[in-house]
């Protein structure tokens, strides 16, 4: 990897990644794609704790840590983190992968069931493949945007889903980095790009499409060596039609820069 650039577009991990690249010799260009934004409503989480006690959901999923700790800090601030921790005892607790299982722990929540790596919609569903959901309601914790693909398989086991937004994605306040990143792709001075969320290839193309370079993206794209975190990150990258050069496996940073070292130095690249 040794002086290999290596253009990374994760933001709260974005640094760490950075210096573990660094220590095997290559050069990090950080250019953050996206903002996490709270959106939290205390109405709907109101509403949500009200509704509940009338018609309580079977099912809960939770599917990311920051999402898990707004949805907390939020009834904290209502005061009601109690009444929701009593209807979680009677809910069938589901995480999609390591993440929320810290924040849920932190509040002694019990979990019952949690999807198998690489902790995509399928595995959750296959996670839940077993239980009855007909009639069932279901309580989905929103990653950032709607997981339409689970809201219609659970729909159509039966299941009426009902989602709580805790935070939403957005493009960085300041979108530079991600310029000089589009202009270091077309001079070739970019040896390899890191992924780790799907929604990163979509702010790209938005940025690119802004400046009237979203048409040559993939190409320039395809020229270089493109890690990918996982299958969702995969996936979307190739409905743009990027084809990522490895995914990690088990989808975490380790594997990741694992795998970005050896792709570098195959035939010498390193």
């Amino acid at each position: 990897m040794k002086s290999k650039v290596v253009a990374i577009l994760e933001t709260r991990t974005g640094e760490h990644l950075g210096e573990l690249i660094a220590r095997r010799g290559g050069v990090p260009m950080l250019a953050p794609a996206l903002e996490e934004v709270p959106d939290v409503d205390p109405q709907a989480v109101a509403s949500l704790v009200a509704q509940w006690r009338l018609n309580p959901f079977k099912m809960v999923i939770f599917q990311t840590g920051v999402g898990t700790r707004a949805l907390f800090q939020a009834t904290d601030a209502a005061a009601l983190s109690d009444e929701l921790l009593r209807y979680l005892d009677s809910s069938v607790v589901v995480v999609r992968g390591p993440k929320p299982v810290g924040e849920l722990n932190a509040r002694r929540v019990r979990i019952d069931i949690r999807a198998a790596t690489p902790f995509t919609t399928e595995s959750v569903l296959a996670a839940v493949s077993d239980i009855s959901l007909h009639h069932a309601r279901v309580l989905v914790q929103r990653y950032g945007a709607a997981n339409q693909r689970l809201r219609e398989a659970l729909e159509g086991r039966g299941a009426t889903v009902q989602e709580i937004a805790t935070y939403r994605w957005a493009l960085p306040a300041d979108t530079q980095p991600l310029n000089d990143l589009l202009d270091a792709l077309a001079k070739s001075s970019v040896d390899a790009v890191v992924f780790t969320s799907a929604v990163q290839i979509h702010n790209l193309y938005s940025v690119a499409e802004k400046s009237g370079r979203a048409s040559a993206l993939a190409g320039l794209l395809n020229r270089v060596l493109i890690a990918s975190i996982g299958p969702v990150c995969s996936r979307a990258l190739r409905e743009h039609g990027v084809n990522p050069s490895f995914e990690a496996d088990p989808p975490k940073l380790g594997p990741l820069v694992a795998g970005l070292e050896q792709a570098l130095s195959v035939n010498g690249r390193q």
